[in-house]
């Protein structure tokens, strides 16, 4: 039961992230809202081991590890889904992001040796099916233009550093790092590392205090980074990496029963038979796992 509550919890918390994102854009500059985002997270983890006492006591190489964690997974790929929501729909980002469960699988085959399942292939093709099928209509009318293939490009190299993020956490799990612990020093790490880059950038730190860009950008930092992130991460440090993935597949149907309340989304046949395929090539990967949890 632990890892289907993990599981909920990051697809109904990151469903609702898309919509949260675009009250980011506009006012302030993608990187420097993802510095205020991650900054934010990495202070209040902090606060809470210290109040908690928890042990932050790691060595050089666990530390390093953690850093790799906050470069791959809490800073670089977060600007690069920001700026690709500049020159793609939602739509368009959840159909290229889904596309790191097939990066998950690869990667944990490849540095953690993982053995690749045919349930687990079969699952996340039709999966992916379901995703593209759902979003038929915005990718039938996607433009391959200079900022579309610029925002597709973005897209793609932040699914796969955020993969590449994942193998990261799955092997700091194995080297007995705490997840909560791990977070808050892998956020503090993404955030100074992003915050250097856009002082180097030459980036405005202006901020805006709008109900919308406040509330959004509270709401990230907790709810998106600090409780998702750890039912995620520790979902991967359970399930691994490549099954924990399928969570991101049905990030997109919550996202879109949001949309259909507060964006006035129409349903269709597309979306209904799409959101089919996509239950069921998470219950193809992931039957077995589920009958032991």
């Amino acid at each position: 039961m632990k890892n289907t509550t993990l599981y909920i919890i990051t697809i109904l918390i990151w469903g609702s992230t898309w919509i949260a994102i675009k009250f980011q854009l506009g006012a302030v500059d993608p990187m420097v809202s993802v510095c205020y985002r991650f900054a934010l997270s990495s202070f209040l983890l902090m606060l809470f081991c210290f109040v908690r006492e928890l042990n932050m006591k790691f060595s050089l190489k666990d530390h390093f590890f953690m850093a790799l964690l906050g470069f791959l997974l809490f800073s670089l790929n977060y600007w690069l889904v920001y700026v690709a929501e500049l020159y793609l729909t939602s739509g368009l980002m959840a159909v290229v992001f889904s596309s790191i469960v097939f990066m998950n699988i690869a990667n944990n085959s490849i540095f953690l040796k993982a053995t690749l399942k045919k349930d687990m292939v079969m699952g996340a093709v039709i999966g992916m099916v379901g995703i593209a099928i759902i979003f038929f209509p915005e990718i039938k009318s996607f433009d391959l233009s200079d900022k579309g293939f610029l925002g597709l490009v973005l897209g793609v190299a932040s699914c796969f550093l955020a993969s590449l993020g994942n193998i990261t956490s799955a092997r700091n799990t194995k080297n007995n790092i705490p997840v909560i612990q791990a977070n808050a020093f892998g956020m503090t790490y993404g955030a100074v590392f992003l915050t250097l880059i856009a002082i180097l950038l030459g980036k405005d730190f202006s901020f805006s205090f709008s109900t919308p860009y406040l509330g959004s950008l509270i709401y990230l930092a907790i709810f998106g980074s600090i409780i998702a992130f750890g039912s995620y991460l520790t979902l991967i440090g359970s399930i691994g990496a490549d099954k924990a993935s399928y969570s991101i597949m049905l990030v997109p149907v919550v996202a879109l029963v949001i949309s259909s309340f507060a964006e006035g989304y129409t349903w269709d046949i597309y979306a209904i038979f799409g959101i089919l395929l996509v239950v069921g090539g998470n219950f193809l990967a992931l039957r077995k796992r589920t009958a032991d949890s």
